[in-house]
């Protein structure tokens, strides 16, 4: 790991972090951070926990992270992790049976948040995951510019931006993920950050950013709490800063499967919220600036060419059909709008 990188990661924290309730700058106390008007923050295992206990969580293990103390006993803090109760039971069972004792061996919580952060898609590795699916990073190389992964879970797109030169922030309201992706930084010999956070309610100075990224999180959000996060990451960037988001869409052949799945109800809680291409240039456009719309993938969300050496045949030929398709999408733009997930760039006015 590069100590230089690791110490200007950590200075930038200590200059950017402000309290999410009223911007206050934050002073460290022993285990915990506090600003002037009394808001205290505990310190766990080296994160920051900044979330609110006053407002309604987006997640359950937001709830989960804010009921942790100092002496968890569990390092790994599997009741906040985003996994359904069997599946924490058989990574309790593995970790009794000492499954992942090796050396060499994957992070056991990335082996089963695989299937939550990854998609469909990825269930099959589930508890068996045998190299990390480290995407690649649309964006072009960061050159120490500050990369805020807003929603990181196990930090793979901080680790990817890492690996492309930036300086990466990672936050999550899991605090067992943020733990893993700190864990997965080091192991893998990268410098990152990491925070327990609440996206609507980012603990950081204004225009203190370059990128503000986030895949796979805005979807679950409420119209309303989806705006509020990109009000949000607008207001962190520096001005021409931008905004780098994927969003899943109404009319992908997946999306229209799920919508049909559930009667094309409203959704609710956790589940997968789709837009329409022109709503999501609309908001962005409205809240952050200039905004333009780019394939991510078709036939699901998530699927990442990086990652065809980890699929059975029948996902390698959808992978093979996805990328096809987005490059038809470059030279026939109407096609972008049967894409199952996008992205959506903004980059911010200057007048913000």
């Amino acid at each position: 790991m590069n100590a230089d990188r690791s110490k200007s990661e950590h200075a930038w924290l200590q200059n950017n972090l402000v309290c999410p309730r009223d911007g206050a700058p934050l002073i460290q106390t022993q285990d915990q951070l506090s600003c002037g008007q009394d808001h205290d923050y505990p310190i766990i295992e080296g994160i920051p926990i900044l979330l609110m206990n006053e407002v309604p969580q987006t997640l359950s293990v937001a709830n989960a992270s804010l009921g942790q103390r100092q002496e968890g006993g569990d390092p790994y803090r599997i009741t906040t992790l985003g996994l359904s109760d069997a599946e924490k039971e058989e990574l309790e069972e593995a970790l009794r049976h000492k499954v992942f004792a090796r050396i060499d061996s994957i992070d056991p919580v990335v082996s089963f948040l695989v299937g939550a952060t990854n998609g469909i898609a990825y269930r099959h590795l589930i508890g068996k995951l045998a190299k990390y699916p480290i995407p690649k990073l649309r964006l072009p190389p960061g050159n120490g510019q500050v990369f805020l992964d807003v929603g990181c879970n196990w930090g793979r797109w901080s680790i990817a931006a890492a690996q492309n030169g930036y300086l990466a922030i990672g936050l999550d309201p899991s605090l067992g993920a943020v733990l893993a992706a700190k864990r997965v930084a080091d192991k893998l010999g990268l410098s990152a950050c990491f925070i327990v956070a609440d996206a609507r309610f980012l603990p950081f100075r204004s225009g203190c950013a370059n990128v503000a990224f986030s895949y796979s999180v805005l979807q679950h959000f409420s119209r309303s709490d989806a705006e509020h996060a990109i009000t949000e990451m607008g207001r962190v960037l520096h001005p021409g800063g931008r905004t780098y988001v994927q969003m899943p869409t109404v009319f992908g052949v997946r999306c229209i499967y799920h919508q049909l799945r559930r009667r094309f109800r409203e959704a609710q809680g956790f589940e997968v919220r789709y837009w329409t291409i022109p709503a999501l240039r609309r908001v962005f456009a409205n809240k952050i600036g200039p905004t333009s719309v780019s394939v991510d993938c078709y036939f699901g969300i998530g699927l990442q060419a990086s990652d065809r050496h980890l699929m059975p045949f029948t996902r390698k030929l959808a992978i093979n059909g996805s990328e096809l398709l987005r490059k038809v999408a470059r030279m026939i733009p109407g096609v972008s709008y049967l894409a199952d997930s996008v992205y959506v760039e903004s980059i911010r006015r200057s007048s913000q």
